[in-house]
C-alpha cells in the first residue's frame, strides 16, 4: 500500500513546481499548487485528465463552460480536450493521467526530445 496526505506535500513555487506522486503504465498522479493568480492556461493533454480540488477555489473552463469549484470537487476531460484552471486566491490540485503515457504521448515534437 501507498498512501499521501495530500494536505502537507509541499508545492512551494506553484506551477513551477508539481509533485509527481506516483507514474506507472497505469497513469500518473501529480500533485500541483496554484499561486494566487496562477493558471494552467488553456491547454489539452493526450491522457484522459481528472482534476480534484483540494484546496482553494478555482475557475475551471472547458467546452464553453466555466464553474467556480472549491474543495472536494472533481472534473474529468477526454484526451485532446481543450481546458484551463484558474486561481485567483490560490489552490491545490491533484491531477491524474491516464493511461500514462498515452499511446501518442512521445510522438512527433515529444519524441525526439
Amino acid at each position: 500500500m501507498e498512501h499521501w496526505n495530500l494536505a502537507q506535500i509541499a508545492t512551494p513555487h506553484g506551477t513551477r513546481d508539481p509533485v509527481v506522486l506516483r507514474q506507472d503504465d497505469g497513469g500518473r498522479a501529480i500533485m500541483i499548487g496554484l499561486n494566487p493568480g496562477q493558471e494552467l492556461g488553456d491547454h489539452q493533454v493526450k491522457e484522459g485528465a481528472w482534476v480534484t480540488v483540494v484546496e482553494g477555489s478555482v475557475r475551471v473552463a472547458a467546452a464553453g463552460e466555466t464553474i467556480d469549484a472549491g474543495p472536494g470537487h472533481l472534473f474529468r476531460f477526454d484526451p485532446h480536450e481543450r481546458h484551463s484552471v484558474a486561481s485567483d486566491g490560490g489552490a491545490r490540485i491533484l491531477l491524474f493521467l491516464a493511461p500514462f503515457p498515452a499511446p501518442d504521448h512521445y510522438s512527433g515534437h515529444d519524441a525526439a526530445a
